[in-house]
């Protein structure tokens, strides 16, 4: 599961980029929601992270 953790800010700011088109929101003032799309990516991809050194029984 860790290899495709990559995919999710991928899937998450082209469902964004998809909203943002079709309600007519120009990509400047959508620019917030990339950016808490990509912290919240960061934040879940660091606590994976550490879980697998806390966990890791080496």
């Amino acid at each position: 599961m860790i290899r495709i953790l990559f995919l999710l800010p991928l899937i998450l700011c082209f469902g964004w980029y998809y909203f943002l088109k079709v309600n007519g929101v120009p990509l400047k003032q959508g620019k917030r929601g990339f950016i808490y799309i990509l912290a919240f990516s960061a934040f879940v991809l660091g606590f994976f992270v550490l879980m697998i050194h806390v966990t890791n029984p080496a």
